[in-house]
């Protein structure tokens, strides 16, 4: 049975992912830190040659590289000191807020349910007592189990700080010799399917390059509008929720279903004494509602554009699935995994489209 060029690519391509499927399988937590590093150094790398083109050249690359990531870590310390707030200021809060929180919940729902004709009399001292009881006794809980981990789970410990420390050293030599790798592995394949493989690559890149560049910029933008439209109704957690409610954003519908959930939480906890309930309901109808229309129906169609193809629900099933099989670092290659399936999708379609099989 004779193969055509294209079945050949096909295969090799096949085997090629089955042999990195089982390095995942097999090796996944000692190749996190690596795919990481790799996936960050695939963003960054324009960024280090545009700012290595400089002046012709002028500015070395080893330079371009240092600035480039120092900027990228500055900008990672700086969003998780604005996200760490939100759990430091609404964990006590909840417990310190709740009995009054619970006082104004029956207050409003209590004549609702009396008009629809239910007749519910809510103990709610019982009730107070008991979710007092239930938050103190988790929250010793919790902190009685993570410092139990951090003395007797040592090596979990050391793992994560190995891994933050490994991350960046593997990100600096991979934007250092970037183009040369990606040379290297063009050596290895047969020139025989190499100029199938190079537009193969060509058009994987094209998709996820312009997906994870316009993503970003649609991140960014968000994390600045829900930042500043939570603060226009005067959340003191505005600015912690905002960024991480826009930075979230990248996984859909989930990014977002989480900032509402702590919005909610945290303008609850806030207002309760000045209409607590209205105000956070109005809060939120208008800034997420308005969020999700400017998301949906302006920045995601322009700036990472329709042709992609990666639907959202497609996504959430690779991040999900991905997740299932490889764990932590399935999640990490979901995007530019599917991103090449994608693409192979598309010429295998093209090629059954073209060939005598579609028209006989």
């Amino acid at each position: 049975m004779q193969f055509t060029p294209t079945q050949k690519s096909i295969a090799a391509w096949g085997a090629i992912a089955a042999v990195f499927a089982l390095a995942l399988w097999l090796l996944g937590p000692v190749l996190s830190p690596f795919v990481v590093a790799m996936v960050l150094a695939y963003a960054l790398t324009p960024v280090v040659d545009a700012l290595h083109g400089l002046g012709r050249g002028r500015v070395p690359r080893v330079l371009a590289v240092i600035v480039v990531e120092l900027l990228f870590l500055v900008a990672l310390v700086a969003v998780v000191l604005l996200v760490v707030p939100i759990l430091g200021k609404e964990l006590p809060l909840i417990r310190e807020q709740m009995p009054t929180l619970l006082e104004s919940a029956s207050a409003a729902l209590q004549p609702l349910l009396t008009k629809c004709g239910f007749e519910v009399t809510l103990d709610l001292e019982s009730v107070k007592n008991y979710v007092k009881t239930y938050l103190d006794t988790n929250y010793r809980d919790a902190l009685g189990s993570v410092l139990s981990s951090l003395k007797i789970g040592g090596s979990v410990a050391f793992t994560l700080i190995g891994n933050l420390v490994l991350i960046p050293v593997a990100l600096f030599y991979l934007l250092m010799e970037w183009d040369g790798l990606v040379g290297q592995l063009r050596q290895l394949i047969p020139p025989r399917l190499r100029h199938a493989a190079e537009g193969f690559v060509r058009d994987a890149d094209a998709v996820l390059g312009q997906y994870l560049r316009g993503q970003l910029l649609v991140m960014l933008l968000l994390a600045g509008y829900y930042g500043l439209g939570l603060k226009a109704f005067g959340l003191d957690l505005a600015l912690p929720i905002g960024v991480f409610t826009g930075l979230a954003v990248f996984v859909p519908y989930l990014g977002f279903g989480l900032g509402l959930v702590l919005a909610a939480f945290a303008g609850l906890l806030q207002f309760v004494a000045v209409g607590g309930f209205s105000h956070t309901l109005l809060m939120l109808l208008v800034v997420f509602g308005a969020g999700q229309i400017l998301e949906g129906f302006v920045l995601t169609p322009k700036l990472v554009g329709e042709r992609i193809g990666l639907h959202p629900l497609a996504v959430i099933f690779a991040l999900l699935a991905f997740g299932q099989l490889f764990g932590f670092l399935g999640v990490l290659v979901a995007l530019p995994v599917s991103a090449v399936l994608l693409v192979a999708i598309r010429r295998v379609r093209s090629g059954y489209l073209a060939s005598h099989l579609y028209e006989g």
